[in-house]
């Protein structure tokens, strides 16, 4: 192994804070040393990250056409070709009925993100058509820190033009008129805090909606039935919404429900019982929500009608409208369940075939539409998006996302398991791995597992399927999901019961879910893995240092690990909003809680196993010096022998590198890191469990 990056340890509380100094030369210079020690201490993984590289491509359509959307005249879809980073989106004229046939000799190309982004990061945060369908209004960010800059393009003439607005957070709404766009300004937290009208042609915009308060986000979005726009003022505790008439742009918002500490609510406008309405999905008579409706142009809360009441074993998480239906998104025992509420017919569930998996509403079509579309997937299936019949419950596959080469879903087990926590309740996983690894659902010997765990702010990680992860699959390797307490899963008070003065019980989950799979034979200590990113990077770090020996190796992407020092700086981006999550610091009680787990400051004299810690240099969310502070104090301080190895982005942020082949990059990377760390006796195999070369740590 090369000798590592030593940083510099200064005096006081922090000894790394020097490392805060965005832009200084000597910062850059370490971080740049950081990504060279990795290259070198990896350096006898190239050939595997290569090899895993071009079996990851192999598995992708590299030129394929994604399902096309009708939208009055046209059908709008994607194309992705071989070579290039981004996919161009395109329109073509409608054929007649429900033919979704593209035109090619008369297709017209929308946007061309492979021409904008030259070598550097590029996000398209917005693509939004005018009613008219002759503008596109669609916003960049070129630099991977979700500030956005502003264009729109006239699609007759190809004319495009740069609105003087940059720091906005992306997003576009057009009013009725097609004259009238809607966008959002970030302040300097990176909070969207202010909504402006900007007519075209016309300089500048008018400020329409400012919000104070720094713990509330504001979004604007046009409702279902495309009369109204809805703006929303959002909290982690408590939401508000206003609406406008989107044939009005001029006017004045008007609030529906004034906010109320801890009553949350979210609107949407359609036919409801024959009579234009609105939906409301508010958490007024308890934890999981109720679902109501009301008319009127902006009806008080007083005058909204129970539709369906609270139930403490279903949560619903969302819904949506068109003119014959309305779906709601719900939590059942901790799985996804959409239901359908036809016009004037009994409602019913959508059925599925897998014990665990992904679902949601992909595209609700037209609000006339019969049907809309579902996105389905496990972590042994490849997402499908599915037509649903809304008046009989039909459903046709309409599009599965292809696996080239040989592949079938039949070859993969997946499991549901239940841990049971220290305090007795009942935590679940969701599980995958060969067939042939299994004697019915039980396994056959401890076998190599990468665990992945989020559980943070209420969030729902359901079973995702992945090119990638075949790479391991194929070797032998299981892959397993803990649904913790603080995300969403099993509802609102599933969410409660990890966040704020409850946080260490999303780490206690975790390791009963470590401790269930090694004990009924899934695994063994010295073959588990785990991984997670930004809040998720939080569980990881604070695991570590409670459980080191219980994991052979660690992935914390963007981690959110130096929570206590960043939640006692207000001026940092996104600090403020988060005291609803985590807890404000300034309060004794509650900076005692973020001592006790902070993983920074909990690192300790005691051996930690391999470690792969990723960090984007623009990252506006979790800032590179977290997991770089981290780090250092973790080659200071661990008394392990494995690596600690650190790799920063320079041209990316939250969400990692924006191309899709560098995308696949990464995965290689992690992959040939657990291979050559956990997964070593995984390494000895070639795709399909074959002899292959051996790959050293």
């Amino acid at each position: 192994m090369p000798d590592a990056p030593i940083a510099r340890r200064d005096a006081g509380a922090d000894p790394y804070r020097w490392l805060e100094r965005r832009d200084d030369p000597e910062v850059v210079a370490h971080l740049r040393a950081e990504n060279a020690y990795l290259e070198a201490s990896l350096a006898e993984q190239a050939d595997l990250r290569e090899r895993l590289f071009q079996e990851i491509k192999g598995r992708i359509r590299e030129t394929d056409l994604s399902l096309p959307s009708p939208w009055g005249p046209y059908l709008y879809y994607q194309r992705t070709t071989a070579g290039d980073e981004y996919p161009r989106h395109y329109r073509c004229p409608r054929p007649a009925g429900e033919s979704l046939a593209v035109d090619e000799a008369r297709e017209e190309l929308l946007l061309d993100p492979n021409a904008l982004a030259g070598d550097g990061f590029l996000d398209v945060g917005d693509l939004s058509i005018s009613p008219d369908q002759r503008l596109l209004a669609y916003s960049l960010d070129r630099s991977g820190d979700e500030s956005y800059a502003l264009y729109v393009k006239d699609l007759a003439s190809g004319e495009v033009t740069a609105l003087p607005f940059e720091r906005c957070d992306g997003s576009l709404v057009w009013a009725n008129d097609n004259r009238t766009l809607f966008f959002i300004e970030l302040d300097d937290t990176q909070r969207p805090w202010c909504l402006y009208r900007h007519r075209l042609g016309e300089p500048g915009a008018q400020r329409v909606f400012e919000e104070a308060a720094p713990r509330f986000f504001l979004s604007c979005y046009r409702s279902s039935s495309e009369r109204q726009l809805i703006l929303e003022l959002g909290s982690k505790t408590t939401r508000e919404a206003w609406v406008l008439d989107a044939g009005r742009p001029d006017g004045d918002f008007a609030c529906l429900a004034p906010r109320e500490e801890g009553h949350e609510y979210e609107v949407d406008h359609g036919r409801i019982d024959g009579d234009w309405g609105w939906l409301i999905r508010s958490n007024q008579s308890g934890l999981n929500f109720a679902l109501y409706s009301a008319t009127g142009d902006a009806p008080p809360r007083s005058t909204w009608r129970e539709r369906l009441a609270h139930d403490p074993q279903v949560m619903i998480d969302g819904f949506c409208m068109n003119a014959s239906a309305y779906v709601l998104s719900l939590r059942v025992e901790g799985l996804p369940v959409l239901q359908v509420q036809p016009e004037a017919q009994p409602s019913y569930r959508v059925r599925l075939p897998d014990a665990a998996y992904g679902l949601h509403v992909s595209d609700s079509l037209e609000f006339d539409s019969p049907a809309i579309r579902l996105r389905y997937e496990a972590l042994n299936r490849p997402a499908q998006i599915r037509r649903l019949d809304l008046a009989s419950g039909a459903q046709t596959v309409l599009k599965q996302t292809p696996v080239e080469g040989p592949f079938d879903p039949e070859d993969y087990l997946s499991l549901r398991l239940w841990a049971r926590a220290a305090d007795g309740t009942a935590v679940p996983i969701s599980l995958v791995g060969r067939r042939d690894l299994f004697d019915g659902d039980r396994p056959k010997a401890p076998a190599p597992l990468y665990l992945y765990g989020y559980g943070a702010y209420g969030a729902c990680i359901d079973p995702w399927f992945s090119h990638a992860r075949l790479s391991l699959l194929e070797r032998g390797c299981l892959f397993a999901i803990a649904h913790v307490r603080g995300g969403g899963e099993l509802g609102e008070a599933w969410y409660r019961a990890g966040k704020l003065a409850h946080k260490q019980t999303t780490f206690d989950d975790f390791i009963a879910c470590a401790e269930h799979l090694v004990d009924a034979g899934f695994t063994r200590p010295d073959r588990l893995a785990i991984s997670g990113g930004s809040a998720g990077g939080l569980l990881i770090g604070a695991v570590l240092n409670q459980r080191p020996a219980l994991f052979a190796a660690a992935i914390a992407d963007v981690p959110f690990v130096d929570v206590l020092n960043t939640m006692q700086n207000p001026d940092l981006p996104l600090t403020v909003t988060e005291y609803d999550e985590w807890g404000d610091p300034a309060d004794p009680a509650a900076h005692a809680r973020i001592r006790a787990y902070a993983p920074y400051e909990n690192v300790t004299a005691q051996p930690y196993p391999a470690i792969l810690a990723i960090a984007g240099y623009h990252d506006s969310r979790v800032q590179y010096w977290e997991a770089a502070k981290w780090v250092a104090r973790l080659r200071a301080t661990g008394t392990g022998t494995w690596p600690v190895l650190l790799k920063v982005d320079f041209d990316a942020g939250h969400g990692g590198m924006s191309g899709r082949y560098q995308v696949l990059r990464d995965a290689a990377l992690e992959s040939a890191f657990l291979l050559g760390t956990a997964f070593r006796e995984a390494a000895l195999q070639e795709p399909g469990g074959q002899a292959g070369s051996t790959v050293t740590p």
